[in-house]
């Protein structure tokens, strides 16, 4: 039978903190590992809707432990407050969901480029920041959501912010084998230190969520913006299919470090199994100089890796 969430073991004693967690895939994942026993941290951006979201999550798992708190990741300030104000002494699970697609060029606080700085340098450096509370778990994982859109672009380690030329689908493309390659580079050095942390990736296939329209929304296209919400509706699949590869990465059993996982049926339908990535989401050598690129850009280092 294919693995489904009721298939997610008992997270009893175990703390999650999931990005982008008032909506879709993010919402979804915080919710079951909250119906399983997790205690649930809600990291987002907005707190109207985030708490939204989780006044939505304790009417439908009332014996839920979840909290909600304020995280931009376009913000590399909001960053270092959430990770120093945050109250759990260890992490057993951080899953890097939060993300934009394909949306009009733009610059973070930082000046980073928005889909570079959110889907990577924001997660990059949420998650060097919170590394001495997830090695203080064990078994701790630490999820990078990913994308099948990596297969589009590679990156280019002379034009990280896409200056010389941003087309919002490249960029995305660009922004999701980062992720991956963050990936790669975090399991690389966690297991050549011995450390019990497994580094783990995994994509939605096409599901509805809001992420598809939000790019013509912001750059005020409504026809192809309805278009894009009826081809989703007609095509996609649910927002709790689209999280069972991103729970199966969180808490199955056996899952090893840089491994990607999606849906099995041509990557976009079915139960979740192992994914296909690209040969430049696999280089180690763009893997390290992303990282040492990743650490200058934000000014997080990971002690002890």
């Amino acid at each position: 039978m294919s693995w489904t969430a009721r298939s997610i073991p008992d997270q009893s004693g175990r703390t999650a903190v999931v990005t982008g967690a008032n909506s879709g895939i993010g919402y979804v994942t915080a919710r079951e590992l909250a119906r399983r026993g997790a205690s649930v941290v809600l990291a987002c951006r907005s707190e109207q809707r985030g708490a939204s979201a989780l006044d939505r999550l304790l009417s439908q798992v009332p014996e839920a432990r979840a909290e909600l708190r304020m995280l931009d990741l376009a913000d590399l300030s909001s960053v270092r407050e959430f990770a120093r104000t945050l109250p759990h002494g260890s992490i057993d699970l951080l899953i890097n969901n939060a993300g934009l697609m394909a949306v009009p060029y733009a610059r973070t606080a930082d000046g980073f480029e928005m889909q570079f700085g959110v889907n990577h340098l924001g997660h990059f450096a949420l998650t060097g920041l919170l590394l001495e509370r997830l090695l203080a778990a064990p078994g701790a994982r630490v999820v990078t959501v990913a994308s099948m859109a990596h297969v589009m672009s590679n990156i280019d380690m002379s034009d990280l912010g896409s200056a010389r030329r941003y087309r919002p689908m490249a960029a995305y493309g660009a922004s999701k084998t980062a992720g991956l390659l963050f990936v790669r580079e975090l399991a690389h050095r966690a297991d050549s230190k011995g450390l019990d942390l497994t580094a783990t990736a995994a994509h939605p296939g096409y599901a509805r969520t809001e992420l598809q329209a939000k790019g013509p929304r912001l750059a005020g296209q409504p026809r192809r913006e309805r278009l894009t919400r009826l081809f989703t509706d007609a095509v996609g699949a649910s927002a709790d299919q689209g999280a069972a590869p991103v729970l199966y990465a969180a808490t199955a059993p056996y899952v090893q470090g840089d491994s990607f996982y999606g849906p099995r049926i041509l990557g976009v339908r079915g139960g979740p199994g192992p994914a296909w990535r690209a040969p430049w989401a696999r280089n180690d050598i763009a893997a390290a100089q992303l990282w040492a690129a990743s650490e200058r850009l934000t000014g997080v280092t990971y002690r002890g890796l």
